[in-house]
């Protein structure tokens, strides 16, 4: 089996080599920009793991991953714009630094390049793959809807909200395991299994990311914490409230989240009171250990040497217990 790092480095060469044109470079730049130290790989990663686990060779799945990997980082362009977020990664946002219309163009055109880079995966496998990959876009883009019909409700449930981070976080990380595994020649049930593991690791993912951004440590970001609260992101922590507030502490939270001229600084303060007052950080910290450890079984009941499934169970901690 290969390690975390030889797989890390096989994917960075791949997205370093695209083969991407210089001309025009309004679209192009974009998409190097984009690409460039872009976040942790853990799609890509997971994918020709998944691969390796079931014996198949990582150099064969190393174009699904690739494709993957695109395909993640074309959603955040559109998704930032959607969102008027003005940095992703440290960096200005691509509709920042250039325009709209440019993040939009170039997503695109990341779209196209990631079905090119899937095409050129294993003839044998390549209908199921374009299958499970055109059903993880899709879902991907339901959650994302999902996600912006919440924006105009302050009535969102915490199954509502649940399904939502099934599709849009879930599904990228269900789909590029399942794939790595079908290349890597796993039965449809090894790649099911392997499917659910990504889901539940997927749900787990967000809702740290819930948490982290009320409760963790900016030092440790690297960023300012609260910006959910700041522009009324309906998260688990929000939904949880919701439900278990009394009606008077539901008229204070409308309030707050309807005052336009509140001090941000000032909202992120009485807003995390209030999930203070109802514990709903211990409650959203119980369902992260919950999915988890259904991942975990999900992944603990392949019926594989448990030496070869440890490599996604050493990353799998890690995301957990990331600070940032």
């Amino acid at each position: 089996m290969h390690t975390r790092e030889e797989l890390g480095a096989m994917i960075e060469h791949a997205l370093r080599h695209m083969a991407l044109p210089a001309q025009p470079e309004g679209l192009y730049a974009p998409i190097v920009y984009t690409l460039e130290e872009g976040g942790k790989r853990i799609r890509p990663l997971m994918l020709l793991m998944a691969c390796d686990l079931l014996g198949g060779d990582p150099r064969a799945a190393l174009p699904a991953a690739t494709a993957t990997e695109v395909f993640h980082n074309f959603t955040l362009l559109h998704d930032d714009i959607m969102d008027n977020a003005p940095t992703r990664r440290g960096k200005p946002t691509v509709h920042v630094r250039w325009s709209p219309s440019t993040a939009i163009l170039s997503g695109d055109a990341m779209l196209i390049q990631a079905y090119r880079l899937l095409m050129q995966s294993p003839a044998a496998t390549l209908p199921a793959v374009t299958g499970v990959f055109n059903t993880m876009a899709l879902e991907v883009c339901e959650g994302q809807q999902y996600d912006m019909d919440f924006e105009s409700r302050n009535d969102v449930t915490t199954d509502e909200y649940l399904r939502m981070i099934a599709l849009k976080t879930g599904a990228l990380i269900a789909g590029a395991l399942r794939i790595g595994a079908l290349i890597g020649g796993a039965s449809e049930s090894e790649a099911a299994t392997l499917a659910r593991f990504g889901t539940d690791l997927g749900i787990a993912f967000q809702l740290q990311d819930d948490l982290l951004d009320t409760y963790g440590d900016p030092a440790v970001l690297g960023k300012a914490v609260g910006g959910d609260i700041a522009c009324n992101k309906k998260t688990y922590l929000l939904a949880s409230t919701l439900a278990l507030a009394p009606t008077k502490t539901k008229k204070d939270l409308a309030l707050i989240m309807a005052d336009r001229r509140i001090d941000p600084d000032d909202k992120f303060v009485r807003v995390r009171a209030i999930y203070d007052a109802l514990g709903v950080r211990e409650l959203t910290e119980r369902q992260v250990t919950a999915y988890f450890d259904r991942s975990l079984e999900a992944l603990d009941s392949l019926p594989l040497d448990a030496a070869r499934k440890a490599p996604l169970r050493e990353l799998a901690l890690g995301l957990m217990n990331r600070q940032k």
